[in-house]
This record gives C-alpha cells, structure tokens and sequence, in this order.
C-alpha cells in the first residue's frame, strides 16, 4: 500500500518480538509510549538489551516504556543472570540518561522544562515553558545506590550525550546541598 506511514513504534515492536509480548499495536505490553524524538534511543537500548540476553541467555519482556518526570523510564521483567541483568540495566540506565537530554519531540539535544509537567525539550520545542535550574557542575548527574555484600554503595556518574556512555564522577568533588 502506497503512502501508508508505519509507526515506528510498531516497527520496534515488531523488529525486537524477542523483548515485547505479542498482541496488537499499540495494545501490547511494553509498547513504546513515548515521542518520536526518543526514536534512536529506544532503538539503541533494544540493541544492548537483545545482545545483553542473547549473550547470557535467560528470558527478558518490557512491561511499560514510557516519559515519566521529563525522561524515559524502561520497565521490563523476566529472568537473567547477574551478569545479564547488570548489562540490561547498563542499557536501560544509558537509554533513560540519553532521553533527559534529548527533545523527546525531534531528538536534538534539550534540556528539562517545568514547571509543572516536566518535558525534555529543545529550545524550538518548549512550548514557551521555563528551563529547570540546574546547579553548574550537576548537569546529566546521576546517582545510583545500590547494595553490595550487604553494605549500601553510591555510584556517581555523568552522562556524555556525545559518546552516549557514563562517566563515573568522585562525589568529593560535587558540591551538594544538604537539606
């Protein structure tokens, strides 16, 4: 059929059956209900993630995708092995820092803007919002605790839009307001 425009969700969906549930777009479990500026993220993320799997076997289905506090948030299920699972999370973690910092309505670089409903957007998408002040030196932080041999550990790391990879931070060298 001539002319007929397929979503790129459903495309996603159908490229990757391995990690969604089957049913009927845009009905399925795990369907992709975010804009269409994530496209490539998502994309990128069911690369590691279908890799992640295949390389350690085990089974693994998104539950939800969706925008959540101005970024992506990937929700999934199933069974891996701790290595699996960690890589799985690596992916996810990389796809939901890549979307707090790309316009979730064309996929250029944006920033956070409130208030209220928070969107990531770029300057010719804003829809006339007001940018959410970020603290110089805290621009695509992200703080993960996690607990390991029984003792509570916190990660610190920087997102690099440019290499779309983490860098880890020393949180000495963050100034961090207290409350």
């Amino acid at each position: 059929m001539a002319g007929v425009v397929r979503d790129w969700r459903a495309e996603l969906v159908e490229s990757y059956p391995d990690l969604f549930r089957s049913g009927d777009p845009p009905r399925v479990q795990g369907w992709p209900a975010v804009g269409d500026g994530w496209r490539d993220l998502m994309q990128r993320a069911c690369v590691r993630i279908r890799a992640a799997v295949q390389a350690d076997g085990g089974t693994f289905k998104f539950t939800q995708i969706k925008e959540k506090f101005g970024s992506a948030r990937l929700y999934w299920d199933g069974k891996l092995p701790p290595e699996g699972a960690a890589q799985v999370e690596d992916a996810i973690d990389l796809a939901e820092a890549r979307s707090a910092c790309t316009c979730e309505v064309c996929g250029h670089e944006g920033r956070l803007y409130g208030p209220g409903w928070l969107l990531t957007r770029c300057d010719a998408h804003n829809e006339g919002r007001q940018r959410e002040p970020i603290r110089p030196g805290m621009e695509n932080i992200f703080f993960e605790t996690r607990i390991v041999g029984g003792q509570r550990e916190v990660r610190c790391r920087r997102y690099v839009r440019e290499t779309d990879s983490f860098v880890d931070v020393d949180l000495s060298t963050l100034e961090i307001e207290e409350d």
